[in-house]
């Protein structure tokens, strides 16, 4: 039995993985203080393999048992989140990743960097390749996400250069599932909380800028896959095929029998027109792909949320 440690462990993707994780016969350690997950995501899991810890990973912290993996989520990461708490943002990607860097040295510990496809920007490579560089607005208001992203990067291979500390990093792309919060700000839980009350789904722009969708469990399965690798430069771990975001209302629409019709809104600063992955480095080092299909996904989600909690109706 290997210790995982998971910081934003009881945030959306965070959870899904202490779940796998536990799945696969491991102990887990929560860290989180839940500034942007929930309780109710980890409430679940009443097992004595699992315990969390409610503690700012922006301070320095222990965990006084040995520790094997570490898998570093924690960040807001919606554009509710980071525009609600820009300076946070940027600790959290600095000093968060810094300390928790220092306890996977002390341990000896395989770590993992949750990155980001944001590192790419608006990127002017299409599908993102992980050799591009990006293109990125340093000073515009996603760029507190961005930055501290590409900074965690950067700070990630620097204690792997010079520390020797065992890292890895996952770059990643738009991810959709159960316990999204309704409110987040993103496409997907926001189309299917308008769709679900057939309320005008509100499309940024024209429509026509792309993303790339990976179902949650498609997701955790490379996520673990690259901590269990031998590899440490970044590897996309996403969904290559690629809907306009007006294509995904009119599918969130045929596959809740909404009576939605469709608005435009003003397109948000620093909007990225394009985001799809290159997957060949994770077929290649991870054997890995996604196998769970748009329509498939997003059936799955509403039939593990229920509506209740996907409207946001408290329980």
């Amino acid at each position: 039995m290997a210790t995982c440690l998971v910081t934003g462990g009881a945030g959306f993707l965070g959870s899904h993985l202490c779940d796998e994780l536990l799945r696969r016969g491991h102990r887990v350690i929560c860290v989180d203080n839940l500034e942007t997950g929930s309780l109710a995501n980890i409430e679940h899991i009443r097992v004595p393999e699992f315990a969390h810890q409610n503690v700012d990973i922006t301070d320095p912290y222990f965990v006084d048992e040995a520790v094997d993996y570490v898998y570093h989520l924690a960040s807001p990461a919606s554009p509710i989140d980071y525009l609600r708490l820009p300076l946070h943002t940027l600790k959290v990607g600095s000093y968060g990743t810094h300390h928790t860097l220092g306890l996977a040295k002390l341990h000896r510990a395989r770590f993992l960097l949750a990155s980001t496809s944001e590192v790419y920007g608006d990127p002017k490579e299409h599908p993102q390749r992980e050799e591009y560089w990006g293109h990125v607005n340093p000073i515009g208001p996603r760029g507190v996400y961005d930055e501290a992203k590409r900074y965690a990067e950067a700070l990630t291979m620097a204690y792997h250069r010079q520390q020797g500390v065992d890292t890895s990093i996952i770059r990643i792309f738009n991810t959709y599932g159960s316990r999204m919060r309704p409110h987040d700000g993103r496409a997907i839980p926001t189309f299917l909380r308008q769709a679900l009350d057939d309320r005008p789904i509100t499309v940024f722009g024209d429509g026509s800028q792309t993303r790339s969708f990976c179902y949650v469990d498609d997701l955790i399965r490379g996520m673990i896959a690259l901590a269990e690798s031998g590899e440490h430069l970044p590897v996309n771990i996403g969904n290559p095929d690629e809907f306009t975001l007006l294509e995904l209302a009119r599918t969130v629409i045929d596959v809740t029998g909404s009576r939605s019709e469709i608005v435009h809104e003003a397109l948000p600063t620093d909007d990225p027109q394009q985001r799809q992955p290159d997957i060949a480095r994770a077929r290649e080092l991870l054997g890995w792909q996604p196998e769970v299909p748009l329509r498939d996904g997003l059936r799955r989600t509403i039939e593990e949320s229920g509506a209740e909690a996907l409207l946001g109706v408290a329980r």
